[in-house]
């Protein structure tokens, strides 16, 4: 049909019937590219579930869950220091020099006792450089290795199960009690309190007679 040259419409009639589909999306777009990059940024997006290729196929589920091997017996400096340290090839070698000594999954660290070069593992949980963390500080007042890692000891491959946010370790800060223990159990993966007595309770008990008040300071974390 012809345009009426006496018509005010320059559109169609049929135009002003998507007005408000428009409107919407005019609006509402702003709003969805903004939570698309906050949620696409986010640990829970680019850090959960992190679980990279390492030179030796180490199992904590047999290490630590079936053969019941502590924490502490590799990562030594947990309890006195900031860092969680990566066991040295001596540590390996311990055990491996007398068992599975063929092992072809174990050549890397064969070959790391033979030239002296540490093993090149790959860091799982790795904070920003900003971010200031004290494993002893939260190990000897009784935060469980599971509280952050998860049980690893019922994983083949180690990932990074929990986000590790700001946010997630203040949550943690200002309501302690669930995640407290007795410290000299922090490593006991299945731990849990006496029948009947629900985490938190317990917990509060702990955070009370260690007299522990985790700080919301910034300072504490970003130095």
């Amino acid at each position: 049909m012809a345009k009426d040259p006496d018509s005010p419409f320059v559109f169609p009639r049929w135009v002003d019937d998507l007005k408000p589909l428009l409107a919407a999306v005019g609006l509402g777009l702003p709003v969805f590219l903004v939570f698309l990059v906050w949620y696409g940024g986010s640990p829970a997006t680019t850090d959960v579930g992190y679980a990279p290729v390492q030179p030796v196929p180490y199992s904590h589920a047999l290490h630590a869950g079936e053969l019941g091997i502590d924490c502490r017996y590799c990562h030594t400096t947990v309890e006195i220091a900031a860092h969680a340290a990566v066991p040295p090839t001596q540590t390996c070698m311990n055990c491996h020099t007398s068992i599975r000594t063929t092992s072809p999954k174990l050549v890397a660290v064969r070959e790391s006792s033979a030239t002296g070069l540490p093993v090149p593992w790959v860091r799982v949980h790795d904070l920003p450089d900003f971010v200031y963390f004290n494993h002893s500080a939260h190990v000897r007042r009784g935060v469980g290795c599971v509280e952050c890692h998860d049980r690893v000891d019922k994983m083949d491959v180690v990932y990074q199960a929990k986000k590790l946010s700001m946010g997630w370790c203040l949550d943690c800060h200002r309501n302690p009690d669930a995640h407290l223990r007795p410290p000299e159990l922090v490593t006991q993966m299945d731990w849990q309190p006496p029948a009947g007595i629900d985490r938190a309770t317990y917990g509060r008990d702990i955070r009370r007679q260690y007299r522990l008040n985790p700080s919301e300071d910034c300072g504490t974390c970003h130095r």
